[in-house]
């Protein structure tokens, strides 16, 4: 009896680490899985920072050129982003955008 005891326990014993190992190898891949995902992720926000970075040349608000641009506040002009460094700049831009394009570098051939 005492044997019989015993290899259920080293049965049962068997089976426990048997099932840690699939849970271990289970949480493992999925934790590499999205590494993968990550990069290519990675790789797309890398493409679109470099094309804001190309697309923010602007540093200054053109209605009020002695001023920072706020990257937050910005209007698109004939496909191109236009920042301003207040939310006050972008309706004045927007009722006369032809009289602030000598301010910005996006429009400058």
């Amino acid at each position: 009896m005492y044997t019989a005891k015993k290899n259920i326990t080293l049965i049962l014993l068997g089976c426990l680490l048997l099932i840690l190992a699939i849970v271990f190898t289970s949480c493992k891949k999925k934790e590499q899985a999205p590494q993968h995902h990550e990069h290519e992720h990675e790789a797309v926000l890398t493409e679109e920072a470099s094309a804001a970075a190309a697309q923010i040349e602007q540093k200054t608000c053109p209605v009020m050129p002695q001023m920072k641009i706020n990257p937050d506040v910005f209007t698109v002009y004939q496909g191109k982003k236009v920042y301003f460094c207040c939310p006050a700049c972008k309706p004045q831009f927007e009722a006369e955008p032809e009289k602030y394009l000598s301010n910005l570098p996006q429009f400058q051939k």
